[in-house]
């Protein structure tokens, strides 16, 4: 029994262990291309489609005017442990038809979460720098999305590019731009997290499950070697 026991706990906290030391892993490369980017010139985003890979973490600069009609608010938004969201507006970028959505910072929901808060966007020309982001397409929804095609939705639970660039009538660059603090183009809070942000959290659980990995193998080891031990000294 303890041998079936061992087989099947050892490879599953090891695998544990080599998920959270994935997720170091990965987090460590994209703050090492965010330092690399982050020395380069500012990349101006235009009217042609850019590959979202190719220019994550960039630095980038965007002109053109606010629409806030197709505007979101991000739900479920910590800020100094006040939940708030993030406003997400389209900007339409000048010279083409194609737009960039602009996270302008985070704001609190305020005491009444059916009263929306006051998020109006400059109007004219503005000049937008920050930093170019790619959205993950992996989250967790406890129910289906709201069709669109029925009405606009403010208040999003997450931010899936694919169905917003699905329910807006115009073209749409694959990257959000997170508007640099330092930016007057209509922010509100702006403190980004550094992509490497809770890596040693990470770490951390990766030891813990190969601690667990190990003391189980010293403990079978142990109840082993004292079991065949008593065996020998009832045969004697």
């Amino acid at each position: 029994m303890p041998t079936i026991a061992t087989l099947l706990l050892l490879p599953a906290l090891i695998s544990l262990g080599q998920w959270q030391a994935h997720k170091a892993e990965k987090k460590q490369a994209l703050q090492e291309t965010y330092d690399q980017r982050e020395q380069g010139l500012s990349l101006q985003i235009g009217d042609h489609p850019l590959n979202p890979e190719a220019v994550r973490y960039s630095k980038v600069v965007a002109r053109g005017r606010y629409e806030p009609a197709y505007q979101i608010l991000l739900d479920n938004q910590v800020h100094d442990e006040m939940a708030g969201y993030h406003v997400l507006t389209p900007l339409h970028i000048e010279g083409g038809n194609r737009r960039v959505l602009v996270n302008r910072g985070w704001v609190p929901v305020g005491r009444d979460r059916n009263v929306l808060p006051e998020t109006g966007a400059p109007q004219g020309v503005v000049e937008v720098s920050g930093y170019a982001v790619v959205p993950s397409g992996k989250f967790f929804e406890l129910e289906k999305p709201k069709d669109l095609r029925s009405g606009w939705q403010t208040v999003w639970q997450n931010l899936d590019l694919k169905r917003y660039a699905a329910a807006v009538p115009f073209p749409l660059q694959p990257v959000v731009i997170r508007l640099d603090p330092a930016s007057v183009a209509g922010g509100y809070v702006r403190e980004w997290p550094r992509p490497d942000a809770r890596i040693e959290v990470h770490r951390g659980y990766a030891l813990q499950w190969y601690g667990m990995a190990a003391v189980l193998v010293v403990f079978y080891l142990v109840t082993s070697f004292g079991k065949t031990a008593n065996d020998d000294h009832e045969h004697a």
